[in-house]
């Protein structure tokens, strides 16, 4: 077995300044400058996830980040306020409302959910559970 003294995730961006103003200002996240171009982005919980420039970056079509909240049509009304979009899925099987968000709570299937995209395409999500 692998004895890790410490794990974080990580995960590219084709604009590494676009990805920081979107992070630090537009989510509000503890954002700093690393060594080598990238950025620490610190979470609530303390852990870190490594943002780093890639030339031929592909979006993650995947879910990167999920972002827990009290109040999800206060978070999303927050985001939309801001400019991001939280309606990019239009799915008959899994509907989403005017707002993007998925009503899972009142169905029994899962939390309310709404996902959105950061500038480099990136799949991410704001969810009450």
């Amino acid at each position: 077995m692998v004895t890790a003294r410490d794990i974080f995730s990580g995960f590219s961006v084709d604009d590494i300044d676009a990805a920081r103003d979107f992070y630090r200002a537009t989510l509000g996240l503890d954002v700093t400058d690393g060594p080598m171009g990238n950025l620490d982005i610190a979470l609530p919980s303390g852990a870190h996830v490594f943002v780093y420039p890639k030339p031929n970056h592909e979006p993650a079509s995947f879910t990167i980040l999920n972002l827990v909240v009290d109040d999800i049509d206060a978070a999303v009304d927050e985001l939309n306020g801001k400019g991001v979009v939280t309606k990019i899925y239009d799915d008959d099987a899994f509907p989403t409302d005017a707002k993007g968000i998925a009503r899972g709570k009142s169905v029994g299937q899962g939390p309310d959910i709404a996902w959105f995209r950061d500038p480099a395409g990136n799949v991410m999500s704001v969810l009450q559970d």
